[in-house]
């Protein structure tokens, strides 16, 4: 399944939107970089469909990137694999935002995958304040 620049162009949107609506201050904390999560699996059994996700997420924040960045700033991803087994999504995405610092997470193509992370945001949320 080849990335269409349709599809990269609708990711690039969302991805800007998405971090253009978290505000400046929430952004990532290192000084040159807002920090990206990537969640999608690669390995495992969803790995033939989610990795030409992961592909689609870098090359839209590579375009990022060329265009001089998202608030001044360039995005940095940081990808971690799942590896197909859905409650580890759940413990990614902690740590993606806890311990990685990211300002967004892209990720997480199916329900199942998405189901256990409702508790994992708000705990995450809840220890900040």
């Amino acid at each position: 399944m080849n990335t269409t620049r349709r599809q990269a162009g609708k990711t690039l949107t969302a991805m800007t939107l998405a971090l253009a609506t978290l505000g400046y201050a929430t952004l990532a904390s290192a000084a040159d970089t807002i920090k990206v999560g990537v969640l999608h699996s690669l390995s495992g059994t969803m790995a033939i469909s989610e990795t030409v996700l992961k592909d689609t997420v870098l090359m839209a924040i590579d375009e990022i990137n060329a265009k001089g960045g998202l608030l001044g700033k360039k995005l940095e991803a940081v990808v971690v694999d799942p590896a197909s087994n859905w409650p580890l999504f759940a413990e990614k995405a902690r740590q993606l935002i806890s311990q990685d610092k990211v300002a967004a997470v892209f990720g997480c193509w199916t329900s199942v995958s998405r189901s256990g992370l409702d508790c994992s945001e708000d705990e995450s949320r809840q220890s900040e304040r």
